[in-house]
């Protein structure tokens, strides 16, 4: 598993995703669980806790190509479900909880033409809508960043 991400989920578990599998650590016993398995293979994704409890996986390289996917994991069942696409495809993006329960994801790397372009561009997930909506551009190009909600 390659770049995976790591999110405490609101009971206390964590969810590690990376690649085509999804595990549950449990920090009361000290052991992991599998859970169900993503809709898309990815790394270099984000997984950002939403406040219904479900966690947004974005984004991320899908093999060898860089993809505009999402998906929800919801902790209660154990499986995922594709929701909205962004409009440009990106990994080694920042995505943040926002106070509007919206998330923002910004910057990042793609793969346009004959080479790699690091982005300016941000969008913004609406839980309630399931769609991702551009907004403003970053004054610098960013990548591998993080964010904290």
């Amino acid at each position: 598993m390659c770049s995976p991400t790591a999110t405490r989920l609101n009971a206390g578990k964590v969810l590690i995703i990376g690649g085509t599998t999804a595990e549950l650590y449990d920090p009361s016993t000290g052991t992991f669980s599998v859970t169900g398995s993503p809709d898309v293979g990815r790394v270099q994704h984000t997984a950002t806790l939403l406040p219904s409890g479900e966690v947004l996986i974005a984004g991320g390289a899908e093999g060898t190509a860089y993809t505009a996917s999402a998906e929800l994991y919801n902790p209660a069942t154990g499986t995922f479900t594709l929701t909205g696409r962004m409009h440009t495809s990106r990994g080694e993006h920042a995505a943040t909880l926002m106070n509007t329960g919206e998330v923002l994801i910004a910057g990042g790397i793609t793969y346009i033409g004959p080479g790699y372009q690091i982005l300016t561009s941000a969008e913004v997930y609406n839980p309630s809508a399931g769609k991702f909506t551009v907004t403003g551009s970053m004054s610098q190009f960013r990548e591998s960043q993080g964010a904290r909600s």
